[in-house]
């Protein structure tokens, strides 16, 4: 008789399973995502399981009506290839309904995305580099920004409001933040945050590539002599300078996909994805 494969919904205290299964699978997450992923959207971590053993997990976030995000897409290696990844993908579409939805995914896996409904956009690639201790003087901490303004500034580049999850985001432990205004308008911000190995750097929107220089050197003045890590979309040629003036080298690169159209996200001012896992 074969085990049945149910999926349900994930609390809070068992996103430590996602967690680290992103782990043993080289994703390298934050020591402290959980509590600000799953604030992002309480209903969209689910669990998938077989005869009581959780095999699987994967998160579909709904950020509004229009839009959602896939992360988290992963099954334990003894129960690949057995269509339980399949079920556990529909689930999570069904939960985000007519939504446009984005996901990064492997390169080899974007068959397996198509078949799902989904279409390349482009590619986001992951860069390291170890840090200096070089400090901008004009950034100033995230602590004391108008969380409105941020907000506001987030809005326009992502596109879709993350209230809550920014708000814990900006404040989570092991973490430092920048930003900077110009005649009190926002101009750009940055997070950097402790992970399993070394710090990533996340979200890092800028104007224009001397704000992102800016504030970058602001992060990595925290860790002189770490590594961390950029997540930068391609298309995006001065994040890429930025990344070659800093000295960071490639290590691996995601295709960026969504169900519908490619939603018009100014890329030219994300010099840094806030995470692979929530878009």
């Amino acid at each position: 008789m074969t085990a049945i494969l149910q999926v349900r919904k994930m609390s809070l205290q068992e996103m430590s399973f996602a967690i680290n299964a992103a782990r043993l699978e080289g994703w390298n997450p934050g020591l402290f995502d959980a509590d600000c992923f799953y604030h992002a959207d309480p209903n969209g971590f689910l669990m998938a399981e077989i005869e009581g053993n959780t095999i699987g997990c994967i998160s579909a976030v709904a950020y509004n009506d229009n839009y959602g995000f896939i992360g988290f897409f992963l099954v334990d290696p003894e129960y690949r290839g057995q269509w339980h990844g399949i079920r556990l993908g529909k689930v999570a579409l069904e939960y985000l309904g007519d939504r446009n939805v984005g996901l990064d995914g492997v390169l080899e896996k974007q068959v397996a995305y198509q078949n799902f409904g989904f279409n390349y956009a482009y590619k986001n690639i992951r860069f390291e580099g170890k840090a200096k201790s070089k400090k901008s003087l004009a950034a100033l901490p995230i602590a004391n920004v108008d969380f409105n303004k941020l907000l506001e500034y987030d809005r326009k580049i992502f596109l879709f409001p993350r209230t809550e999850f920014l708000r814990r985001w900006i404040a989570q432990v092991d973490s430092v933040g920048y930003y900077l205004e110009n005649k009190d308008h926002l101009v750009g911000y940055g997070i950097l945050r402790k992970c399993v190995t070394g710090y990533r750097v996340g979200p890092l929107f800028a104007d224009n590539e001397a704000i992102a220089i800016e504030i970058l050197e602001a992060l990595i003045s925290n860790i002189s002599g770490e590594v961390y890590y950029l997540d930068i979309p391609e298309p995006n040629t001065e994040a890429l300078k930025v990344a070659e003036q800093f000295n960071l080298h490639k290590v691996f690169e995601t295709a960026r996909m969504y169900s519908k159209e490619i939603p018009n996200v100014p890329l030219h001012k994300v010099f840094g994805i806030t995470t692979f896992e929530l878009g």
